[in-house]
């Protein structure tokens, strides 16, 4: 079955006067504080609740211009196919075509059809026997550490400015066309979540934030790029402590675009960080994240993991759905392991987001020892949005 995928994945567009002007190549600005998520380029600040999509607009093009590179609009058709538990996916666009395929595990109860979670890789934590798991190779769509190869660059050129990131997200999106398409699948296209651990933990959380029909994102020790923002990582490296940075990871790896590269080495000079991506997730109609993250491995940075995403709450907060993200901290040694500790908030918030159960998701919880320096890392506070 096929169908243009512009009907698929149409995510509510804007009121014409709502579209943000081009985001200009450069932007001159300095701030070693997190940027304030409820100010526009424009200058004035957001005050009522109808303005958010807006912001939440340009924001995505941020993201894309100084992070990820572009995010190319729906495909000209997506056709999909099953055959036992594999689902074919083709995407044509421009006259060409690219073709991959998941892996659908169905649940053992529950009744069709089932929500499902996206896993990135293979599952790194214990998915329910009611809900699906569809199992995407994502390096296939856009290569780990080789700028330029997957199936993703074989529809839009090895040159596209894409970093691999923006690709995989590019490619949960084809998943839910083909879900929509395919009743076959016994998947509910309206109860999806995504999850990855590591660079899929960055990965899931990228997703979820540039795809809205994503219900639930579950974002698994990701560390920096994922939980934490590259401000508070550069201060923790100037403590002496080992932990990936936006310098650092620009080298070796593709994930981002080239044109991050620019900022790397002065990143009081980025006009956003990473808690603009949780803010993604924000809105009147909030969807779910559950940040997972370990306390255990410097590396991940768990103080910029907490304080980040401690700053993205706030946007939650000024729509009243703070219990819409969740963040849970355990140290264990294993990096990827899943400690029993966790499985609580994991289940409430799958049990509430995709399985539509009415479960307190009110989880803020770490063993580390932080508290949030908000005089150092913010200059705003929770705005007072009117309808």
């Amino acid at each position: 079955m096929n169908m243009p995928a512009e009907a698929l994945s149409k995510r509510g567009s804007l009121p014409f006067s709502c579209l943000c002007s081009t985001i200009p190549s450069s932007i001159p600005y300095t701030n070693s504080k997190l940027p304030d998520p409820f100010l526009p380029l424009n200058g004035t600040r957001i005050t009522s609740h109808s303005a958010w999509p807006c912001r939440k607009s340009e924001i995505k093009q941020l993201l894309q211009t100084y992070s990820f590179g572009t995010l190319p609009p729906a495909p000209s058709n997506v056709a999909a196919t099953l055959s036992s538990n594999t689902l074919n996916i083709t995407v044509t666009d421009d006259g060409k075509s690219t073709s991959f395929s998941v892996t659908i595990k169905l649940p053992t109860a529950g009744q069709s059809p089932y929500p499902a979670i996206i896993a990135f890789g293979s599952p790194s934590i214990p998915i329910p026997n009611t809900v699906a798991t569809i199992t995407y190779q994502n390096f296939d769509i856009g290569a780990d550490n080789n700028r330029g190869v997957g199936r993703f660059y074989d529809l839009y050129g090895k040159s596209h400015p894409a970093g691999s990131m923006i690709t995989w997200a590019w490619g949960v999106s084809r998943i839910i066309d083909a879900i929509a398409l395919i009743p076959s699948t016994k998947i509910d296209p309206k109860r999806i979540g995504v999850t990855g651990c590591s660079r899929n933990g960055k990965g899931a959380m990228v997703a979820g934030a540039f795809e809205d029909r994503i219900a639930l994102s579950i974002p698994q020790e990701g560390g920096q790029g994922s939980a934490g923002c590259w401000r508070i990582a550069d201060e923790i490296q100037k403590n002496g402590t080992k932990v990936e940075t936006a310098h650092q990871i620009v080298n070796g790896d593709s994930w981002y675009s080239e044109n991050f590269k620019k900022y790397v080495d002065s990143v009081p000079t980025l006009p956003w960080d990473n808690h603009f991506i949780h803010s993604l997730y924000a809105g009147e109609q909030s969807r779910g994240l559950l940040i997972i993250e370990n306390t255990a491995i410097d590396y991940l940075g768990p103080t910029s993991n907490y304080h980040c995403a401690s700053a993205s709450r706030k946007v939650f907060e000024a729509f009243g759905k703070q219990n819409n993200i969740g963040f849970s901290q355990n140290s264990h040694s294993d990096h990827c392991g899943f400690p029993s500790a966790q499985r609580p908030e994991l289940t409430a918030f799958i049990e509430r987001f995709l399985l539509g159960k009415e479960t307190k998701t009110d989880v803020w919880k770490t063993d580390g020892k932080f508290v949030v320096d908000e005089k150092r890392w913010m200059d705003w506070g929770v705005p007072s949005l009117d309808y």
